[in-house]
């Protein structure tokens, strides 16, 4: 069994409970959490509660916990691992390995893989060929997890496993010594936390199989050796921040989410500058990749992450290509596809559009037809999806690659979907408009969402925009009117606006006016007494406005167009119907947030921090660091100090002056005062006071008396 085992499963349980009853405080705390995972399903203190009461479960509700736990966490080493070593404690070595098969290639967890090697050398060892397999688990291990910097216990593991094998012959000795001395080379130039001592290893090796050829090789070597240990000081210095156990949780937007992205995104700028000089680019990629699956497992919600890693891979494939290594190349290519689908297949990502758009183009790239219509399938086919942009993509690939035949084959399956927007008809009628220059069927596409779509005030505005753009001044009038009385007025402040500023560039004075009017009679509560906003949205183009920003808010200006509205946020409370609007911000000293403490929500609040009602203010950085490192409060069983009895003593105390304590017997400091007072000329007291034999500051006076210059190195 593995070290660090820490869950076991209980003996007894109430049969057909499912929980075992030994105390009443369990079921609550079971509750509890799984109140708090059906609020929130990425709470890791709920997660934690379920974890701690494992112990108390039957072998089956545990089983489920963990297979819950793996399955919402599915990057986290630490669970996959704690998993695991529940079945090995239970002896379900069957489960185990199916497990380890399940998790091990995809979680690059330096833990998990010294768990696996340490299943394989204690399960398998009375195998008739447990060497053979114990020493592929090794070579598999460091071909995974071998670059990291704190790989240094496996490649130390797998050369005393080397060097207990007993070797009968000359060429099985030979074969032994090849073996060792080919791990020791690769392990001493890898930048490694401890790659000094593998080195002074190594030269003691050599020299004990042959002094007159290991200065040879040992020579041969040193450059790598130093190039990797001063690659590795590096090395260690940009990863001490990093945080590598976390399980991966959606972007929460936090500061130390960030600082922690930044950290990783400098390691992967690292890595890509190879800092080992190596011309061998496969190798340099395998480490930067190694560099990417470590922060995937942290930040496998981050799809930008995924990206990065995806084009790294292709960019390093076409190097590949350039170079004319198509063999490399095309494995590389191959592993832009794995990558992409194991994105896509956990849970993590199987929601993100940006993925499977990205990884469509890229099989477009490589002309595979058939495999791009398979992944806009499996986007489609996620029912709690909207699959309005994917269908919008999907229709434009359609066109690129067969035609605009084939989009029109995936509009009619979008307009089919009562899932999908009102944005399908916008692109279809635009795609036919400039691919086709088929006005007509643009025309009866815009109408045919209409009768769906009326209320979606967007596609209105797309539709008159289209129109206007054809110089269809009747059909743009019909389709505003039809708009304006067939829509509650509520909705159609935006289309008014739309509507006045059509007619500024189409129409007469007159029919500005008439436009005017109307809606003044429809919002007579915002435009009454206040006609100069009227002239506003005459006068205005775009951006500009025809009076100053104090002037627009003194006069509580309102607008409903986006682009007014972005420009106009800062100018005064716009889009609101409350008179008299907000006094510009800007205008009076503002706190700095940099200086504020964060507030943090919480359901219970620690109690070293600032409690007020509904969360807590953080401890101070320094005493939070500090709190990390001390051991967690369980571990103190006692004796405990009641501190109102310890300040009472502590005020009732005694204690003595400081002249009465240098008066008694045996001198102290006082005496020792009185001492060095005395005169030094008595010849009473040079003989109580008499040197010690080691007194280098006397020895070195009589010296000088005598004209000597003292004894060597004393100067």
């Amino acid at each position: 069994m593995s070290e660090g085992a820490t869950i076991s499963a209980p003996p007894t349980a109430v049969p057909g409970s499912g929980r075992a009853t030994q105390n009443a405080g369990y079921i609550s705390k079971y509750d509890k959490a799984e109140k708090l995972l059906v609020e929130d399903p990425y709470d890791l203190e709920a997660w934690g509660m379920l974890i701690r009461e494992t112990p108390t479960m039957n072998e089956e509700d545990a089983r489920n916990i963990f297979e819950r736990l793996t399955n919402q966490f599915p990057t986290c080493g630490k669970y996959w691992k704690g998993y695991i070593d529940f079945e090995i404690k239970l002896q379900n070595y069957e489960l185990a390995e199916k497990l380890f098969q399940k998790c091990l290639t995809k979680v690059l967890n330096l833990e998990l893989w010294k768990s696996y090697l340490a299943y394989v050398r204690e399960t398998k060892n009375s195998l008739p060929n447990f060497k053979e397999n114990m020493a592929s688990a090794y070579d598999f291990a460091l071909d995974k997890v071998g670059t990291d910097i704190m790989a240094y216990t496996i490649w130390n593991d797998y050369l005393i496993f080397l060097k207990g094998i007993e070797a009968q012959g000359t060429y099985a000795e030979n074969q032994k010594i090849t073996a060792v001395r080919r791990i020791y080379q690769r392990g001493c130039m890898t930048p490694l936390i401890n790659v000094d001592t593998l080195w002074k290893e190594y030269q003691h090796f050599e020299n004990n199989v042959n002094p007159l050829l290991a200065k040879k090789i040992l020579e041969e070597k040193m450059r790598d050796y130093i190039k990797a240990r001063s690659v590795a000081r590096e090395y260690e210095a940009l990863t001490r921040n990093l945080v590598r156990n976390s399980p991966a949780v959606p972007p929460r937007n936090t500061q130390e989410e960030r600082s922690q992205l930044d950290y990783w995104r400098k390691y992967f700028a690292w890595e890509k500058g190879n800092p080992l000089n190596s011309e061998d680019c496969i190798f340099v990629s395998k480490r930067v990749m190694y560099a990417y699956e470590q922060c995937l497992l942290l930040f496998g919600h981050h799809p930008d992450i995924w990206y990065e890693a995806c084009l790294y891979l292709e960019t390093v494939s076409k190097v590949l290509q350039q170079k004319g290594d198509a063999n490399n190349a095309r494995l590389f290519s191959d592993e832009v596809c794995n990558l992409y689908e194991r994105a896509l297949a956990i849970h993590l990502m199987r929601r993100s559009h940006i993925l499977y758009f990205a990884y469509a183009d890229y099989e477009e790239t490589r002309m595979r037809v058939s495999r791009v219509h398979s992944i806009y399938e499996r986007a489609l086919a996620i029912a709690d999806m909207d699959p309005t942009l994917t269908y919008i993509q999907y229709m434009r690939f359609a066109r690129r690659a067969e035609g605009i035949k084939s989009a029109r084959t995936v509009f009619k399956r979008a307009r089919e979907d009562r899932r999908s927007g009102p944005h399908i008809y916008v692109v279809a009628a635009l795609m036919e408009y400039y691919c086709s220059k088929d006005q007509n069927v643009a025309y009866k596409i815009f109408e045919l969402g209409l009768r769906k779509h009326q209320e979606d005030t967007q596609y209105i505005l797309a539709y008159l925009d289209f129109l206007s753009h054809l110089n269809e001044q009747n059909n743009t009038r019909v389709l505003f009117e039809k708009a304006l009385t067939s829509r509650s007025p509520e909705k159609n402040l935006e289309i008014w606006e739309n509507y006045i500023s059509f007619e500024s560039m189409c129409g007469d004075l007159a029919s500005i006016q008439k436009v005017e009017r109307r809606r003044l009679s429809t919002f007579p509560e915002t435009f009454e007494g206040r006609e100069t906003k009227m002239l506003v949205d005459r006068y205005k183009f775009n951006e500009l406005v025809p009076v100053s920003e104090d002037q627009l808010r003194a006069m509580q200006y309102q607008t409903a167009l986006p682009h007014i509205h972005k420009v106009m946020k800062n100018i005064g409370q716009l889009g609101s119907g409350v008179e008299g609007g907000e006094l510009n911000r800007q205008h009076f000293p503002l706190p700095d947030p940099c200086q504020m403490i964060p507030f943090k929500p919480s359901r219970h609040p620690s109690p070293e921090s600032l409690c007020v009602p509904g969360g807590d203010f953080p401890i101070p950085p320094a005493a939070e660091s500090l709190m990390k490192r001390l051991p967690p409060p369980n571990c103190f069983q006692g004796p405990f100090v009641v501190l109102d009895e310890f300040l009472k003593q502590m005020l009732d105390i005694n204690l003595p002056d400081v002249e009465s304590a240098g008066d008694g017997e045996g001198g102290g400091r006082g005496t020792k005062r009185t001492l060095a007072m005395d005169d030094d000329d008595s010849d009473d007291e040079n003989d109580r006071l008499v040197a010690p034999s080691s007194d280098i500051y006397r020895q070195r006076q009589q010296m000088r008396t005598m004209g000597l210059s003292g004894p060597p190195g004393m100067h």
